[in-house]
């Protein structure tokens, strides 16, 4: 029998699956963070703006294109909201089953890069490249690093075993963190490293795993960093970087001239700034790598105290949804998910722009959404399909 709207009142047959699946694609959109979506959306946008400044007439690394890094930041983003879309449709559960799986080709990648097939750019052996394509494992990491981590911290107390994680089930944790941390370092990637240390310390605080170690992982972290500097770990340019940090007068024309450069840039920019385009500085070539680690100073100079302020809030604004979806979801591995997502993108804003004003050293992190690259773009577009998932398949009552 059916009604006058023409559906199955008996809820059976082709209309009802059609209703159905109306209302279940209505119900997500509903429930999508749209704070979270059109934030980030506009720094991406604002990124392209930025990225097409800052090599529209850089011949050298263009191609003879100025549109060449405008086109291609705009194909990452399309393929970074693509890729939010697919990890919103398989859900964040659906990939807990599949963490295994993610996390060993990710650690398998990695390795990859130690070999022959590895590739080096700018003083750093973390690329894979192959037809004109090159791809940085080392970013999808921090996302097998997140739910891996999660996925054990979360399993006896989701299933009603535990009322927080036990000691064995850290030290697990942390072995699954350590894999890829150690073959970072070899590599070796500060940025990273510097990224993974406190995506694990954010983990184990929203966990609830028992503050000892915590407390114990800040003292190994010192410790470790001692240890890296005398045994020479570190590349001669990643110590210099350090030094020119301490020492900001330290050889301005070499090793610190692209923080000063950077800092001159951002300082000239003013509270409106000099207009899109319109940079000395920008436009002059003067910052090393402005598409990528240092487009704040693009922000800084061209659009002054209000866009670099814009970008900021913007950030905040991610920041803040994702401390609400962490507060609000019901289920240890979801916030513990989000929570590894919140360390990760505080922590290497904070970074970037740190470093372009010479309140940290450099340490060649891109700038969430905004900062020119394909596997960052992708990687945080991921992250926030996590954080899409989680609010959207929490209990109504949430």
């Amino acid at each position: 029998m059916a009604g006058t709207n023409g559906f199955s009142v008996s809820g059976y047959g082709p209309e009802r699956s059609t209703l159905s699946r109306l209302m279940a694609r209505d119900s997500v959109l509903r429930r999508l963070d749209w704070p979270i979506l059109l934030s980030s959306l506009a720094l991406s946008l604002i990124g392209s703006a930025l990225v097409y400044s800052a090599t529209r007439n850089r011949t050298v690394i263009n191609q003879g294109d100025p549109y060449f890094f405008l086109f291609r930041h705009l194909m990452n983003t399309g393929i970074g909201i693509a890729l939010m879309i697919g990890t919103i449709w398989l859900g964040h559960r659906t990939l807990r089953t599949a963490v295994p799986i993610l996390y060993g080709a990710s650690v398998f990648l990695m390795l990859l890069v130690l070999t022959p097939l590895g590739d080096t750019i700018n003083g750093q052996r973390n690329w894979l490249s192959a037809g004109g394509v090159s791809l940085q494992p080392a970013e999808f990491a921090k996302i097998t690093i997140i739910l891996g981590m999660a996925m054990l911290l979360a399993s006896r107390v989701d299933a009603g075993d535990k009322q927080y994680p036990d000691h064995r089930t850290v030290v697990q944790a942390l072995g699954l963190a350590a894999v890829p941390m150690l073959v970072v370092l070899l590599m070796p990637d500060l940025g990273t490293i510097m990224v993974s240390a406190i995506i694990v310390l954010g983990v184990l605080l929203a966990s609830g795993a028992p503050n000892r170690w915590v407390f114990g992982l800040l003292g190994a972290g010192v410790l470790g960093a001692i240890s890296v500097w005398r045994l020479h770990i570190l590349d001669e340019y990643q110590i210099n970087r350090f030094a020119a940090f301490a020492n900001p007068a330290l050889d301005p024309a070499g090793v610190g001239y692209n923080t000063n450069q950077a800092r001159i840039a951002i300082g000239s920019g003013g509270l409106t700034g000099t207009g899109l385009f319109h940079g000395s500085q920008t436009t002059g070539q003067f910052v090393p790598e402005q598409q990528t680690d240092f487009v704040f100073t693009v922000a800084g100079e061209e659009l002054g105290f209000a866009g670099a302020g814009l970008i900021l809030l913007l950030l905040g604004v991610i920041l803040w949804r994702a401390c609400r979806i962490a507060r609000e979801t019901t289920e240890l591995y979801g916030t513990i998910v989000a929570a590894g997502i919140i360390a990760w993108f505080a922590f290497q804003a904070f970074e970037n722009v740190g470093m372009t004003l010479g309140i940290m050293p450099v340490a060649g992190l891109p700038l969430p959404f905004v900062s020119y690259g394909g596997s960052s773009m992708f990687a945080v577009w991921v992250a926030i399909g996590l954080l899409q998932s989680i609010r959207v398949q929490r209990p109504m009552s949430a």
